[in-house]
């Protein structure tokens, strides 16, 4: 039977949808086959099934997603009553269930339904589904007093209807607050409440939606800039000095069309990150003069500048009447959301009351949540060299806002600052140093001249070496000040890894530092080494890459089962690269009696379990294979790119294995999710190695 979650509310306005989403998050670390319904439905499209079925790549028919519409639920409630209407969403829940082995059950909003007595509607529905209960109770500015005894009535009131509820949430809280209501529920409530506070991000609108709401004209700015959050808003009005002390980070400057001092002063002080604003909009239906749009577009490229019609009064009614909704088109929206349900929910507990099974299948999604999870388990630092760069920057802000690590990042501190600005992402979590006049130079240069005095390399030469963003970082992270290194999207393989060479060097369980791609099929994930490093790795060196990616695929979560690839099975062939693999496959086997090896093996045999019958049918590896070892560099990079497009698979990495402390290289073409995924992969390595058996 299928298993349900369903999440509902007992009135408007409790922000929900962070809720959902979280949950939504979890059910997908476990299963790759998570269904959404919603019983009832306003008129329009639902934009958070939309934002639901674009993220997590569901494959459900939208028609199947909803019950009806509040406009046929109330006449068919006003005609036949609750059991009728109870019947026919029940119904339809369960022929759009067949699909799924969980679904997540969205409950009704409470907003202009006409419904009467939506909770116990929404209490019937669950008990009818046979779905488990979370209720959700907003806390918007109410006292810490209302919020634990609405929340207490609110579990009172499905528990006595005969729900099964299995965890509370209270919402949007006041942040000085959370904790004292936390405590005083947790000792008030049989069930876990997990209490979530106010982010004013959250309901903060982007320039895009004000600019659309208002029917604004943008004068100026690129998509990043229109997708900002105005998350305050200043009226000018005042002489320029006053009118940019008001100024606040993230604001939306609102003043009449004619203010051109106000305009170039406040994009000024954007462009010196004295703060960093979402925008400028222009009322009265005024613009300034073309010379100074022109001036405005190379002082702050990007930012947008907006034009309305209406005056400052009933702009500024507007402005404060809008809300922000969670929706596909507010990506950081939704890292905000998930970073900051999980900090306040403890999700492995939340899982665990849900009982959903684990799939014995693994998505690539599944494997990406499995990765961010775990790496934000034990909290490490990673440094990024390439500050300055555009996806690294986008990618450190979904970092923070997902809480999955600390960050530091390496460029001159008002260029980074000033990107980030004009990218309207948030760094502020993030460490920032320039290399150039960090104190740590100095030390960083002895330290570099002292391990490479054998090569001719002075203090005066290490000094200018070691503001190169690679050699820094990787000096960061040998000498404890970072735990990790990513870097690559702009530098070359060589670039980046040659200072980790002459640095941190290889462990000493290892002869050399390889490499593995993750490669996530739409059913399971496959190891594959080594596709990045070693051209043509002799039989010692080849079964030194087998163990070492063996231990990689272990620590992520993949039993290890290995095949030595070959274009020959067994013995049915030989020759001198059929001999290497086999005296590799020797090598292990009598090293590592424990690791399940075959060797050589063709590819065919490793994966596919009709073959392998056929081909090696006393074989624990064959058709089964998770860990698959290439010959040398041209089959294995040739074959990771090949399967990538041709079998649509995801592939992450290349992931660096074998040297002291973890550093790794990204593809330049590499996107920002290669990026986020990169970082917590490199995390996760410094929590292996830091512990005793890693060492």
């Amino acid at each position: 039977m299928t298993r349900s979650v369903y999440v509902t509310g007992i009135d408007r306005g409790d922000g929900r949808q962070v809720v959902e989403l979280g949950i939504m998050e979890l059910l997908t670390r476990q299963t790759g086959r998570v269904g959404v319904y919603r019983p009832l439905l306003h008129d329009g499209p639902d934009r958070l099934f939309e934002l639901l079925k674009a993220r997590y790549r569901l494959d459900q028919d939208p028609s199947t997603a909803f019950g009806m519409e509040y406009q046929e639920a109330s006449a068919i409630l006003a005609e036949k009553g609750t059991d009728e209407l109870v019947s026919q969403l029940v119904d339809r829940y369960h022929r759009a269930a067949r699909a799924y082995e969980v679904m997540l059950v969205l409950g009704t909003d409470y907003a202009a339904t006409s419904l009467p007595d939506e909770l116990a509607l929404n209490a019937r529905l669950a008990n009818e589904l046979g779905a488990v209960v979370i209720p959700v109770v907003g806390g918007t500015r109410q006292t810490a007093e209302s919020v634990r005894a609405e929340t207490r009535n609110a579990y009172r009131a499905y528990e006595s209807l005969g729900c099964e509820v299995v965890a509370m949430v209270v919402n949007r809280v006041a942040a000085e607050d959370r904790e004292t209501i936390a405590e005083r529920l947790a000792a008030r409530l049989p069930v876990p409440c997990y209490v979530l506070p106010d982010d004013k991000s959250l309901a903060a609108p982007t320039v895009a939606q004000i600019t659309r709401e208002l029917g604004g004209e943008v004068l100026l700015g690129d998509e990043a800039g229109l997708a900002r959050d105005a998350l305050d808003f200043v009226f000018g009005g005042a002489h320029l000095p006053n009118f940019l002390n008001a100024l606040t980070p993230g604001c939306l400057v609102v003043t009449p069309g004619d203010r051109s001092d106000l305009v170039v002063g406040a994009l000024a002080a954007h462009t010196s990150g004295t703060p960093p604003i979402a925008g400028v909009l222009l009322t009265l239906n005024e613009r300034p003069a073309p010379h100074i749009l022109t001036m405005a577009a190379r002082l702050a490229p990007g930012t947008p500048v907006v034009s309305v019609a209406g005056n400052s009064f009933p702009t500024a009614a507007e402005l404060f009447s809008l809300q922000s909704r969670l929706n596909s088109a507010t990506p950081r929206k939704l890292e905000t959301a998930l970073g900051l349900f999980e900090r306040h929910v403890a999700t492995g507990e939340l899982r665990d009351l849900l009982s959903v099974a684990r799939s014995e299948r693994v998505t690539p999604m599944m494997f990406e949540h499995e990765l961010l999870e775990q790496a934000r388990s034990e909290r490490r630092r990673v440094v990024l060299p390439e500050g300055t760069e555009e996806r690294v920057l986008r990618a450190a802000d979904v970092v923070l806002r997902r809480g999955v690590c600390d960050l530091t990042l390496l460029g001159d501190t008002q260029a980074v600052r000033k990107k980030a600005a004009d990218l309207g992402v948030d760094i502020s979590g993030a460490e920032i140093v320039d290399p150039a006049v960090s104190p740590l130079r100095e030390r960083f240069a002895e330290y570099y001249a002292k391990a490479r005095a054998h090569k001719g390399m002075t203090v005066e030469l290490a000094n200018d070496v070691v503001t190169d963003v690679n050699y820094f970082g990787t000096l960061m992270v040998q000498e404890g000040l970072a735990d990790g290194m990513v870097s690559g999207s702009v530098h070359s393989t060589a670039a980046t890894i040659r200072p980790a060479f002459e640095i941190i060097k290889t462990r000493p369980d290892a002869a050399i530092v390889s490499s593995v791609f993750f490669m996530c099929l739409a059913d399971k994930v496959l190891v594959y080494g080594d596709c990045a490093v070693n051209p043509d790795p002799d039989a010692e060196q080849l079964a030194d890459i087998a163990v070492q990616s063996a231990a990689t695929a272990a620590a992520f979560g993949v039993e290890p089962r290995i095949a030595m690839l070959s274009y020959s099975t067994g013995t049915s062939g030989s020759g001198a690269d059929v001999d290497k693999v086999r005296k590799a496959t020797e090598i292990v086997r009598a090293r590592h009696p424990e690791l399940l090896i075959e060797g050589p093996i063709q590819y065919d045999a490793a994966v596919d379990a009709d073959v392998a019958a056929t081909k090696l049918p006393d074989s624990e590896v064959a058709g089964r294979a998770t860990v698959l070892i290439f010959p040398d560099l041209n089959t294995g990079n040739n074959t990771y790119k090949a399967v990538q497009r041709s079998a649509g698979a995801v592939a992450v990495g290349p992931v660096l294995q074998g040297l002291r402390k973890p550093v790794n290289d990204l593809s330049r073409g590499a996107l920002v999710q290669d990026i986020v995924t990169t970082v917590a992969i490199t995390a996760i390595q410094a929590q292996a190695q830091s512990r005793p058996q890693a060492r």
